[in-house]
């Protein structure tokens, strides 16, 4: 048996957030596809138009991926979107001070000369249409672990000293937080440059959606500027 989680829209689509699949021994990425397509064709259509993601045990799985008994699946469409020492790494429900973060970020050594920010807000209008509130979504583990890899990433290829990234989910407001990363550096222009790869990578690759509360309905949000 291998648990099945569905994520935002695709939630919506089955009309449960998982679901249970047995199967034999190991399977093939490709069985895997056939076995699901028999109960929810709506979902492996999704996969066939690579307008979804698949992970197995947390890791983004492809055609030579091996699923066997136990295996926890994800289902996810395209990303938006444990902790460090001293909770630089973090996804969290309730809001956070920005102030506090920096001072977190920079108590983390004396060489640091130059600070960057990037702070995400909840706008009222997008794409042409009024937005009255939002919700963000994220997959427990995974997300958590490529918030990790993008700290362990920029800390490597920039010149840099520290990061801190946290991110909220749940109902958001119009004009609150959403996320916020703090980058330090002995000079302010690779804080900058790592600051813009940060949240460019946190969209790109964690697991965090958007649904967007509108006068027409809601929206979950497949692409991220």
């Amino acid at each position: 048996m291998i648990t099945i989680r569905l994520f935002a829209i695709l939630r919506n689509m089955v009309g449960k957030d998982q679901i249970e699949l047995e199967i034999k021994g190991e399977s093939k990425f490709k069985d895997f596809v056939s076995d699901l397509r028999i109960k929810f064709p709506q979902v492996v259509d999704m996969i066939d138009k690579k307008r979804v993601l698949v992970s197995v045990n947390q890791d983004l799985a492809d055609e030579n991926t091996i699923i066997k008994d136990g295996d926890e699946i994800a289902i996810m469409p395209p990303f938006s979107g444990g902790s460090e020492p001293g909770d630089l790494i973090r996804i969290q429900k309730e809001d956070f001070s920005i102030d506090d973060e920096i001072a977190r970020v920079k108590s983390r050594s004396k060489r640091i000369g130059g600070i960057a920010t990037f702070l995400g807000t909840a706008r009222d209008f997008s794409k042409g249409r009024e937005i009255k509130s939002l919700t963000f979504q994220y997959y427990e583990g995974m997300a958590q672990k490529r918030l990790h890899q993008i700290r362990e990433k920029a800390l490597k290829d920039f010149n840099i000293i520290e990061v801190g990234i946290v991110h909220r989910y749940g109902d958001i407001e119009i004009g609150d937080n959403i996320v916020l990363i703090v980058v330090a550096a002995e000079h302010r222009d690779e804080a900058f440059k790592a600051c813009k790869w940060c949240i460019d990578e946190l969209k790109r690759i964690t697991p965090i959606w958007k649904m967007e509360s509108t006068p027409e309905g809601d929206i979950w949000v497949e692409e991220h500027p």
